[in-house]
This record gives structure tokens, sequence and C-alpha cells, in this order.
């Protein structure tokens, strides 16, 4: 990787979780020298945050709230941000740089599943499900149209407030209709309504009509709150000196929610990567770190790493995960895998190239 340290909003990659990809089967023959060649992934990670935006609109009658309902109203037009969900999750990566050849000689038929990115899931097994079990992701939330932009709203609205050019006498007619509204929805509460409903069914649906026409009348004073929720998920690359690093993924702008991390109109998202633990070598009985075995199946021994997401000095998210770059690459023998008596399987961690199981085909 040439960059130490970057961030990308999800569109801009084309990588993806390894197991959300197909899969292909490439099997050692002849043909092939009995040679597979794959790469082993590196570790990045896609940062989702969930905002939620919060528009405020004064009613149209808000100067006569206090006087008509004694309640404070929206004053004035406001937008409000604010972060409700962060999630972090790993995704695999490519590295040309670390392509290798497992040589299965003498092995006909011995075969790997791999992605479309060429990262290996599995040797002699077509049905395992490389089930990363990544943390769900948050929903997008469209905003729901306000009580003054439905059809109840002009149904509230009587023709003397129409026909009315002083906004002051609009108030008192909207505030005396709210009031005629709530006697009306008492009456028939109290069975006695001039025009009681027939029946349990004409009464709810009697009242939940008096309640909208009140509501949006309401709303004409108070004012309305329309909220929505907006998702965009980054990605964030792991720096090649496997030093901690810190870096602001994004911005959350009072007026414009999440921005661009050098638009200095927000206030800075940090993503932080800590290294924890690294990935070594196995040793033999002597404290001597083994050779890696003449056309071995490489796989990653990963180190892993605490992510985190803040803003304002919260924590938002953090989880340790395993990663790549943190570790070192060994093989197995691939002999293993070509026994014809009792040959191995094996089974990748999709997301680092770690071994996950490796056992005999039919035990």
């Amino acid at each position: 990787m040439k960059k130490l340290f970057s961030i990308f909003l999800l569109g801009a990659m084309a990588s993806l979780p390894a197991f959300a990809q197909t899969s292909a089967k490439l099997t050692a023959t002849k043909a092939n020298e009995f040679g597979l060649i794959y790469t082993l992934p590196l570790t990045a990670f896609e940062v989702t945050i969930a905002v939620e935006k919060t528009v405020s609109t004064p009613g149209e009658h808000y100067q006569y709230a206090r006087k008509y309902l004694n309640a404070d109203p929206i004053m004035k037009p406001a937008v409000a941000w604010r972060i409700t969900d962060a999630v972090i999750n790993p995704i695999a990566i490519a590295d040309e740089d670390q392509r290798y050849l497992a040589n299965f000689k003498g092995g006909n038929g011995t075969f790997m599943m791999l992605t479309d990115s060429n990262f290996p899931l599995s040797v002699n097994d077509e049905d395992y499900d490389p089930d990363s079990q990544l943390t769900e992701l948050p929903k997008a939330v469209a905003a729901e149209p306000t009580v003054l932009q439905k059809p109840i709203a002009q149904q509230a609205i009587t023709p003397e407030m129409i026909q009315s050019k002083s906004s002051a006498k609009r108030a008192e007619l909207a505030a005396e209709k709210i009031y005629e509204l709530r006697t009306n929805r008492n009456e028939i509460i109290s069975g006695q309504a001039d025009a009681m409903p027939s029946d349990g069914a004409a009464m709810k649906l009697a009242l939940d009509q008096l309640s909208a026409q009140e509501e949006a009348l309401t709303a004409m004073f108070l004012g309305t709150v329309q909220k929505s929720v907006e998702v965009r998920t980054y990605t964030v690359y792991v720096p090649d000196e496997g030093e901690a690093a810190r870096t602001v993924v994004a911005r959350l702008s009072a007026l414009d929610g999440l921005v661009a991390p050098d638009d200095l109109s927000g206030d800075p998202i940090y993503a932080e990567i800590t290294p924890v633990s690294r990935g070594e070598l196995p040793v033999n009985e002597k404290g001597v770190a083994k050779t890696f075995p003449k056309g071995g199946v490489a796989y990653r021994i990963p180190g892993s790493a605490r992510v985190s997401l803040s803003y304002e000095g919260r924590t938002l998210a953090e989880k340790e995960f395993d990663v790549a770059q943190y570790g070192v690459v060994f093989g197995l023998d691939p002999a293993l895998f070509t026994n014809k008596r009792e040959p191995a399987y094996l089974h990748f961690n999709p997301l680092t190239g770690a071994v996950r199981e490796l056992g005999t085909v039919g035990n």
C-alpha cells in the first residue's frame, strides 16, 4: 500500500467484504502443472456512520401561541444533526505483492475455492460457508411529511381563515377551531354529541379525524419537527508502518451533516487504529522459527488491532480485530492435501487469510 492512512467514501472503492463475493473453483491438474495461484488479503475497515437530521419549522401563527394555547412555540427555522449510530467492519483488500503459488504435485483433483478477488476460501471443500458475521449496518430513514404537509391540514382550515387578510384574525379563528374540535371530541366520548357515530368503528374514525385536524391547527401555532436519518460508509486503510494512527474520517457540520474530512465547516470524527498484538512464526522444539515448506499453501498468522471511532471526545464505536498487516505468512505442506487415502481440507478466514480449520476430508 502506498498511502499510510487513507479515507474514502464507499462507492469510490471496488473492494467488498470477502464473504459477499462470488467464488470460483480452481483444480490442480497437469495442465496447470498442479500449481494454483492466489492472493492473501490485506485488512482495511469500513466505518459506517448514521446521523439524524432534525428540521424545526415555525408555524404560521407562532407569535400567538402563548396567547391562545399557553405554549412555547418554535420561534425560528433550525436544522440540527446528531450521530445516532456507528459501526466498524473489517474488509479484505487486494495487494498484488502478496501472491502465492501452492504446488499440489501428484494431487490430481485437489482444488481451491477463491473469491473473485482471488482471495483463498478453502482447499478441498466446495461447501465451506465463509460467513464473517459482520455487524449489521444502520438503515437510512427518509423524512415523513409533517402534519401541515398532509391533506388533513387543508381540511382543518375554515373558509373564514382563508378569507381573512389579518394574520391576527386568522390565528384567533384557528384557536377557536381548536377548542371547537376538543369540545366535539369530548361530547362524542361522553355520548352527548347530537349526532353520535353508529358503532365503535365509526366512533374511532370520527375521533381520529378530529384529533388529526386539531394536530394540524396546533402545528400552525407550535410549528413542526421533521426527522430523517442519513447513513454513509467510509473505507479506512491500515497504516503501512504498523504504528498507532488517528485520522479524520469525516466531519459533522451543523448545517450540512456529514461532510468531507477537509471541510472545516464541521467538527472532526476520528478513526484510530492501535496495534494490540503481532503475529509470529511457529517454532520447533528448540524455539527456532520454522521454515516455509516448498510449494506450501501460504496462510496468514495475523496480529490484532483496536479500532475506534470518536467524536467530541466521545467513543462512538470500538472493537478489536485481526489485522493481516500485523501478522506473518507461513505455509502448510501441500502433501497434506494430496494424500490419496486421507486428503486434508482447509478453511481460510476470508478477511485475513488466516487458517480457521484444518481437518481430513470425510471425517
